[in-house]
């Protein structure tokens, strides 16, 4: 089975687990089965996000399936984080919308995987939470678009409430009606009608949607499509092809699907009251939290309530008045404190006018881009494990307590090693940015 899996937003609803760069999928609240194996680096702790369980669920399903996640650059690097570096990645150079997204995706599989075009692929989100049963209705769509009998075949959600946040597929004479987010009312009478909840999971051949490429886009050739990306037209999937396509068939769906895209809904699946270092008295009640901060969190008579903390804030919340955080979230303007990149991970422990110290944890093995800054200096304290630093082209060994110094305009890079290596940065400077970086061949 061929699948491309759709990784995008930034989970805004889910401040402060999630930011710019670390969306929902990538937030570890799920305690992993004692008998899986972990698929990428970053997987301590015993929890897992909602990316590495869909893929660890594949894999248990379809152990030969051949997985694609179409994403952007910002979300590439903790993707092989925590899946590893063998899994496909079709990354846009920037955000077009859901057709050129799949279209890359598609190309990508013909062009670079070498997928033959009459073979099926199935296209759905990264992050709903699910059962196993779910991917054998992936299967089932693959073999049913493969058969050639209808151009396009959908995922039908069985509902189980009147929903206003999901489409609806709504069978009408020999085709089927798709409306966006109804009030309840309609929702309601969309349900009676025998109505499904569009889930974004499709299946095709892959010569459709190369064809669908030719024609809007101008091109089916992957190092086309990227490299003319920025100006393609942007367009939803869903109305450039499903709204219009009049041959189609939608196979049903009646297991467990859940949207786990506000804190309400997320805490619904959580398996534990808490994780992280909480505790609670006695008269608490459905009160759910997360703590990310080395500090503990104590939580008393409260009900109905959710706690998280991590370095980019704290949220406490009523449960149902969670769902509306994204305003209040989208005017907090601070840097990034908190990232997963695909060769560890960094926390920011301290923000002054010119300074920033941030606490760097490289996997075993790993290392980071040798790279430049024009605008800072910086120092390096090792803390944990032990290594090679290359400054200028000077190679040495590193070890607990030894400090480096970068200055200005030096090249630069560190390398863990067996057992993985922490270090303390301090960053020295006026203007310090993430922008201020220059990479180069080593």
């Amino acid at each position: 089975m061929n699948l491309i899996l759709l990784s995008g937003g930034s989970g805004k609803r889910l401040w402060p687990l999630s930011n710019d760069i670390r969306s929902k999928q990538f937030i570890k609240i799920f305690r992993r089965p004692e008998h899986s194996i972990p698929m990428g680096t970053e997987y301590s702790g015993g929890y897992e996000s909602m990316v590495q369980r869909i893929y660890r669920q594949i894999r248990t399903v379809d152990p030969d399936a051949t997985v694609t996640i179409a994403t952007s650059k910002s979300q590439a690097s903790m993707i092989h984080n925590q899946l590893g570096s063998d899994v496909g990645i079709s990354v846009e150079p920037c955000r077009r919308d859901t057709f050129a997204a799949i279209a890359l995706a598609t190309a990508y599989l013909h062009d670079v995987k070498k997928v033959d075009e009459n073979e099926a692929v199935v296209v759905c989100p990264v992050d709903p939470y699910v059962e196993d049963d779910y991917f054998v209705c992936l299967k089932k769509l693959c073999e049913a678009a493969g058969s050639g009998e209808k151009r396009l075949v959908l995922m039908g959600i069985t509902p189980t409430y009147p929903s206003e946040k999901y489409g609806y597929i709504i069978p009408s004479g020999q085709g089927y009606i798709f409306k966006e987010k109804p009030k309840k009312e309609l929702a309601e009478e969309y349900i009676q009608q025998g109505a499904f909840w569009n889930g974004g999971v499709f299946a095709y051949r892959l010569s459709y949607v190369l064809a669908k490429s030719r024609e809007l886009l101008g091109t089916d050739r992957y190092e086309e499509l990227l490299a003319n990306y920025e100006n393609l037209e942007k367009i939803s999937f869903d109305y450039a092809v499903v709204e219009q396509e009049t041959s189609l068939q939608v196979l049903p769906y009646s297991g467990t699907w859940k949207d786990l895209g506000t804190w309400n809904t997320l805490t619904e699946a959580m398996e534990e009251q808490a994780i992280g270092d909480v505790r609670f008295n006695e008269t608490c009640s459905n009160v759910h939290a997360v703590n990310e901060l080395g500090v503990p969190i104590l939580v008393m008579g409260c009900k109905n309530l959710v706690v998280s903390a991590s370095p980019e804030g704290i949220l406490v919340s009523d449960k149902e008045a969670s769902s509306y955080i994204k305003p209040f979230v989208d005017v907090i303007d601070q840097q990034v404190m908190f990232a997963e990149k695909s060769w560890g991970s960094y926390r920011v422990l301290d923000v002054e006018e010119n300074s920033l110290t941030v606490k760097v944890t490289l996997n075993p093995g790993n290392k980071m881009n040798y790279h430049s800054h024009e605008r800072r200096d910086e120092v390096w304290t090792v803390i944990s494990g032990s290594g090679r630093t290359i400054v200028d082209g000077m190679e040495q060994p590193v070890a607990v307590g030894d400090v480096v110094t970068m200055a200005a305009g030096c090249r630069h890079t560190v390398i863990a090693g067996a057992e993985g290596l922490q270090l303390i940065e301090v960053q020295l400077g006026k203007g310090i940015s993430a922008g201020d970086k220059k990479k180069y061949e080593l």
